[in-house]
């Protein structure tokens, strides 16, 4: 294997650990602090941290203005929306539940892709695939049946959904568009641009009367800072430059399972033999879609080749 190889699948595995722990963190947070202010600190710091180490000690040029301003709509795309509006969800449903929807990302980054490309349609295994996985969802959502009463649950579950098709957008379009740049100097500009994105957001939807600088937001801000943006972002954008889109999605797969089982041991959230099932019914359902997709893109290769 490749030195670069290893380390983007390196990269992935960081990925899957890390960002299944911050549905927690991010939780933990913003259940007493602005949701769209803590993100917004949080990106800000993050992606001022890299730039400056990018463009000091790493010695990247200053880029010009047509790659900073792909920086930027990536940014709104991926950390403003996808991120921003997460951390809000998170102030009304449990950190498992945000961890489930968001796994469907890989689902979506597919049918993203086959509606680009009209030509193509769906194969059966990418159907029942997308099947099995909204049967799952399902399941989980039947569990808190009576937390739909609640106008706030409902709009925390769109905004997650929204968050979720913002990121497989920019991530389809960043992997088209980034060939030619540094990742790390990428995931800096886009924490920093998404950071300064959600600023309105911030001024429109938070409460900033009495902002709650305590230990119990401190230290996951910290965390999130550190490892959640700085290591696992860097790492997202090194492992979405070095293997195929399909491969890097697949981090989906570990981070609902690890924030659900988290999510029951430190935030007493529901977790039975249900919603267990229905956990890994969604997760195979992404399996069976990616599957799908790869062996028919393998079949297109060989004809092509043939």
């Amino acid at each position: 294997m490749k030195r670069d190889l290893l380390f983007a699948y390196l990269a992935l595995v960081a990925i899957c650990i890390i960002w299944g722990t911050t549905f927690l963190a991010m939780r933990m947070a913003v259940v007493d602090f602005p949701p769209f202010l803590f993100t917004i600190i949080r990106q800000l710091t993050a992606g001022s941290i890299l730039v400056i180490f990018m463009l000091t000690i790493g010695k990247v040029k200053v880029p010009n203005k047509r790659y900073v301003l792909r920086q930027a709509l990536a940014g709104f795309l991926m950390i403003s929306v996808g991120n921003g509006f997460v951390a809000w969800a998170e102030v009304h449903i449990p950190s498992g539940i945000a961890a489930v929807i968001c796994s469907f990302m890989p689902v979506v980054v597919i049918l993203l892709n086959l509606a680009i490309q009209k030509d193509e349609r769906p194969t059966v295994p990418i159907m029942l695939g997308v099947a099995l996985g909204a049967v799952g969802i399902g399941l989980i959502f039947s569990e808190h049946l009576s937390d739909f009463a609640q106008p706030k649950y409902v709009m925390g579950i769109g905004m997650t959904l929204t968050a979720v098709f913002s990121w497989a957008t920019g991530m389809i379009w960043m992997k088209k568009n980034s060939a030619d740049s540094n990742p790390f100097l990428n995931a800096g500009l886009q924490m920093l641009f998404g950071g300064l994105w959600l600023i309105p957001f911030s001024l429109l939807f938070d409460d900033l009367h009495a902002i709650p600088w305590t230990t119990k937001t401190m230290l996951p801000l910290a965390y999130l800072i550190v490892f959640g943006s700085v290591i696992a972002y860097t790492c997202y954008s090194y492992a979405l430059r070095k293997l195929p889109v399909t491969i890097v999605s697949l981090y989906a797969y570990v981070n609902p399972l690890v924030a659900v089982v988290l999510g029951w041991l430190v935030l007493d959230e529901k977790l039975n033999m249900r919603m267990g099932g229905a956990i890994l019914l969604t997760i195979a359902g992404i399996y069976i879609v990616n599957r799908g997709y790869q062996l028919r893109n393998a079949w297109k290769a060989q004809l092509s080749h043939d």
